[in-house]
């Protein structure tokens, strides 16, 4: 395959080199292959070259798109994939979408949070409360092409359901590609903390959130009570 970067870290004992840089070993295949979607979005590689460093400049002074909550009905519809015809909305939005990450604050958000529906994420793990420096990264079409069959719970908050929090199983090791901002294709693997918000920020696209992963007595509860919450706000 042409243009495909190779910039996973493999750190799990899990996960296995098969000597020609395609991992093997204890992974399982997702139930939802991308197909069809995946290959459109090869167009992508024609567009022009745009940098982060650009879309980050002055970034304290970026007034931060409205996140989206629960339960508004965009954050449950399947995203559609980023055509090339996207490419200039995607220019406009992610500036607003990082500043309203990083004033949240947060560590990812999925384009759909801010009302547009495309396969699109932002992340970016750095504590700027320490003064880490940016690390930004964002992924368009992505798709998780394997997960590890060991799980483990991590706590997980959305920024679409403000002020909840609840423990969520997932993959401890997850595979994902996708188009980065020059429409190179990026294959990595990831673990950790990281590894929890990409799989957490591409259900965004598929209309899912968090809560979908715990008990339906589980979920209610926490719908009720960001339903209460958002109640007194207003």
């Amino acid at each position: 395959m042409k243009n495909v970067m190779w910039v996973g870290r493999c750190r799990r004992g899990n996960v296995r080199n098969s000597g020609n840089g395609h991992p093997r070993g204890d992974f399982k295949t997702p139930l939802s292959p991308a197909g069809p979607v995946w290959r459109n979005g090869f167009k992508l590689a024609s567009v022009t070259p745009m940098s982060i460093i650009d879309i980050l400049a002055g970034i304290e002074e970026v007034e931060p798109t409205p996140i989206l909550v629960a339960p508004h009905p965009v954050l449950r519809q399947k995203a559609r994939a980023v055509a090339e015809e996207d490419m200039t909305q995607i220019r406009a939005a992610l500036p607003g979408m990082f500043s309203a990450m990083y004033k949240a604050p947060g560590i990812g958000l999925a384009a759909p949070q801010v009302g547009l529906s495309l396969r699109l994420i932002i992340i970016d793990l750095a504590d700027r409360s320490k003064e880490e420096s940016p690390a930004p990264l964002v992924l368009i079409n992505p798709e998780i092409l394997e997960t590890s069959e060991t799980t483990s719970p991590r706590q997980e908050g959305c920024l679409s359901l403000p002020n909840q929090f609840a423990e969520v199983e997932r993959p401890d090791v997850v595979k994902v590609r996708y188009l980065d901002l020059n429409g190179s294709v990026v294959e990595r693997e990831e673990d950790g903390l990281l590894g929890t918000c990409i799989q957490h920020e591409i259900d965004h696209l598929e209309g899912k959130l968090f809560v979908d992963h715990l008990t339906t007595l589980k979920r209610n509860m926490i719908m009720r009570r960001l339903n209460k919450e958002q109640k007194r706000r207003h």
